[in-house]
Parts: C-alpha cells; structure tokens; sequence
C-alpha cells in the first residue's frame, strides 16, 4: 500500500453548513475502451463517523486489498451505492451523460438508506448534477431516472484526500473489475480478465485482429492505428 491516508477533514467541514449526511462520489472505466463507466457513491453520518483504515484510492491498492475492504467499507457507510452505464449508453448519449446515468443509479441505491445533504464529486467538473437544459435534439436520457438533488462540490484530488471519496472509488473498481471478469468469459480474446478493458497495447492489438464486440465502445478509435478519444496516461487503470 502507497500514498498518504485519505482522512475526514474536507468531510467533516461540511457540518458547519448543517449538513449530517454527506456522500464521497468517484468514477472509473472513463479511460477504458470496452465495457460501463461505474459510479460509486458512499454515505458517511458526519455525527458518528469515525476514520476507516487501509481504505486509498483504487489506484493505489491491490486487487486482494480492494476486495477485502469492500465488506468493511459497506459495514462503515451509512448507505453505499455502485451504478453503470453501458458500452452503448456512451456510445448513444457520450461519456458525460454516461457518466451522469450511472452516478444517478448510484444515487437511487444510495436514498434508499438515507438521503445526503450533500456530495463530494472527485474532479473539476459536475458531471452528476443533472443538466439544466434539454440539448438541441433532446436529452437522450430517460425522465424516469431519479436524479440527484444535492449540492454536489467538485474537488481535485478528493479520492486521494477524502475518505469517503476513496471509498467510493473501491466499491467502483471492484464492481466493474468484476463485470469485466464475468465479459472475458463471453467474449474471449480480449484479455479483459487482466486488462479490465482497458487500452494496453495488447488489448488494441486484439481488437485488430478480432474485430470490436457488442462491450466495445464503437464511436471510439479502439485499433492500434490511433489512440482512442478520452484516453490519457492518467486514466489508464481508472
């Protein structure tokens, strides 16, 4: 294990402003040329919380490390939530609405628990608040979906300092690392077992050779010819 302990002192600021609940927010697959982008979201009651050891952001852990705090980390939390969107959800509405369903999903599992006063959005951009207008040719998301309806606060670097937002970060990780486990079995080849669909050399060398499959995300550049959109050094492993 590396990195510095994320603690609860961003957290527990917020009960200056009233707030009791409030919940850490992070995502992972944004990098990944296959298979959902996951949103995890967890609760913490600022009255009683206490600090949650071992718990980094995903990154900086294990696969055995993670696996092993998602029961302690569900124990902790005063509600917790993991939602996805789809290869074909990105590719029809784009990462961010992606990224906005499955936060939203996250969301409903969350209020059924309790509901935050508040969230902490890990990065410099709100892509979890809905959008306040339609787009031109209308917003490809469904109305049924629940929505968040907390103020939510970005924070550079919130799953390296927040607790709640690293916490967030593992139930997201292993949930997808997961999923994408489960893929590999249905659609050998890709190496996705140990890439977790994302852009190795090794994975776009396989897509050439095998052809994209329906977990691809199709409006990507997934081939070894040219690097696909969205995908930076940083995101690697996200």
């Amino acid at each position: 294990m590396t990195g510095k302990a994320p603690t609860l002192r961003y957290e527990r600021s917020f009960l200056a402003e009233g707030h009791r609940f409030l919940a850490g927010c992070d995502e992972v697959g944004r990098g990944a040329l296959a298979g959902p982008v996951t949103v995890g979201l967890v609760v913490v009651d600022l009255t009683t919380v206490k600090g949650l050891r071992g718990v980094r952001d995903s990154k900086l852990l294990s696969a055995p490390d993670r696996e092993a705090l998602v029961p302690k980390i569900q124990r902790w939390a005063a509600s917790y939530g993991v939602g996805h969107a789809t290869a074909a959800e990105i590719d029809a509405t784009g990462l961010m609405a992606a990224l906005r369903a499955a936060g939203n999903r996250a969301w409903s599992q969350v209020i059924r628990e309790v509901r935050p006063d508040a969230v902490i959005l890990d990065g410099n951009h709100n892509w979890l608040a809905p959008v306040s207008q339609g787009s031109l040719f209308g917003d490809a998301e469904t109305s049924s979906e629940v929505s968040c309806d907390a103020p939510v606060h970005t924070r550079i670097k919130a799953d390296l300092q927040c607790l709640s937002v690293a916490a967030a970060s593992v139930l997201a990780k292993v949930e997808r690392d997961r999923l994408m486990i489960d893929f590999a079995q249905d659609y050998p080849g890709y190496g996705w077992d140990v890439n977790k669909g994302y852009a190795t050399s090794a994975h776009r060398a396989a897509i050439d050779g095998l052809g994209p499959c329906v977990e691809h995300r199709r409006t990507w550049r997934l081939g070894t010819a040219i690097a696909g959109p969205g995908v930076a050094a940083g995101d690697i492993g996200r």
